[in-house]
């Protein structure tokens, strides 16, 4: 249920620490979130509930409301409405410091004056923790993300990943029961990327923290997600593992945004148990329904790239190939068919930009989904 007034709560229920009282390893339950901004809502009632320790990952396009949950959840975002609950305590009243999360940012946000050493100690200063036990807690979340030797260097002396590592030793030496991360890796070139997943994920492992990863990037939310929570426009549109999420999306949106790139709508002709018919494109195709439908209705048919094959001869979607690209261990291409259709696919080998050719969904990989009426 929406808030009314969340900065109304009594006292009891804003989730203020007793002494010596600890998160670590409290359930974070997101209820009912809105975000309003005006009258465009960034958040639309979002309901989500993390367990303790789980690596949770907010998944989908630019605008979609995925960094505004993250704000809201580490209280630089005031809630519209809804609830922030952990371990069973209200904590969307708290200020951001209050809270304790650690937060990882995607321009690092480094002190540029002060040592790696200094700036991985900062959230501890805040704390009121000196002495021997910040040298320890800086030192062993140094020693976690192997910059133990960089400790008296500043940030400005330091690679692109090695100040990301230090962005994230800064989050985590404060023991935060959650740790938020608004897209770390965009800022690092590829190779850096597929190194820092590895990183991250086993940095999450050691700690035991809950973490709470916003990506656009489906490859990064599936190598390091236990959850995928894929977002559109505000809202959930589905929540599962990086299995279900690849295998069995379950809305055409969630399909596009889990690599299923082409798009064919027809209609569909025949319908036997967990396979239907139709025509697109020119041409009739099978698919697996991921949605009711009897023939008769408007289907869209979905399929990855690497999964829509061009073949010798036989029936298939008669297409014009626009362009080709070599990755590897095969050709990939993009094509239109004869109704306009945009389709990208797979070869063995290169085909010549303006050549005629036929595409064939490999069996059991395309999935079909409700269309809209012509």
């Amino acid at each position: 249920m929406p808030v009314q007034n969340p900065r109304q709560a009594p006292p009891q229920q804003q989730g203020q620490l007793k002494k010596g009282e600890s998160r670590q390893g409290a359930r974070l339950e997101l209820d009912g979130l809105r975000r309003s901004f005006g009258a465009y809502n960034a958040l639309d009632g979002i309901d989500l509930a993390i367990e303790p320790g789980e690596f949770i990952a907010l998944l989908g396009p630019s605008g979609c409301g995925k960094s505004t949950a993250l704000n809201c959840v580490a209280g630089l975002l005031p809630l519209t409405g809804g609830e922030i609950r952990l371990g069973g305590q209200r904590i969307d009243q708290l200020e951001p410091e209050k809270r304790g999360f650690g937060m990882v940012f995607q321009s690092y946000a480094l002190f540029p004056h002060m040592s790696v050493r200094r700036n991985v100690g900062f959230g501890l200063a805040m704390q009121g923790i000196g002495g021997a036990e910040a040298d320890k807690r800086i030192t062993d979340a140094l020693n976690l993300v192997r910059l133990g030797s960089q400790a008296d260097k500043l940030p400005g002396q330091l690679s692109g990943g090695q100040q990301q590592r230090v962005a994230i030793a800064r989050a985590v030496v404060i023991r935060p029961p959650v740790v938020l991360m608004d897209e770390p890796l965009s800022n690092l070139d590829a190779k850096l990327r597929l190194e820092m997943r590895a990183e991250i994920r086993g940095i999450h492992d050691q700690i035991g923290s809950t973490t709470i990863y916003v990506t656009h990037d489906q490859d990064e939310a599936l190598s390091l997600a236990d959850r995928i929570v894929v977002m559109s426009q505000g809202r959930i549109m589905q929540i599962g593992t990086p299995e279900d999420l690849y295998q069995r999306p379950v809305h055409v949106e969630v399909a596009d945004f889990m690599g299923f790139r082409t798009r064919l709508a027809g209609r569909v002709l025949s319908v036997s148990g967990s396979e239907a018919e139709i025509e697109a494109a020119g041409a009739r195709l099978t698919g697996t329904v991921r949605e009711p439908l009897k023939p008769g209705d408007a289907a869209i048919l979905s399929v990855r790239p690497e999964d829509l094959v061009a073949i010798e001869g036989g029936d298939g979607i008669q297409v014009t190939v626009n362009s080709m690209e070599y990755r590897g261990r095969a050709f990939f291409g993009m094509a239109h068919a004869t109704d306009g259709s945009e389709l990208y696919f797979r070869a063995d080998h290169a085909l010549l930009r303006g050549a005629a050719a036929r595409l064939q969904p490999v069996a059991g990989r395309a999935l079909l989904f409700k269309g809209q009426a012509a």
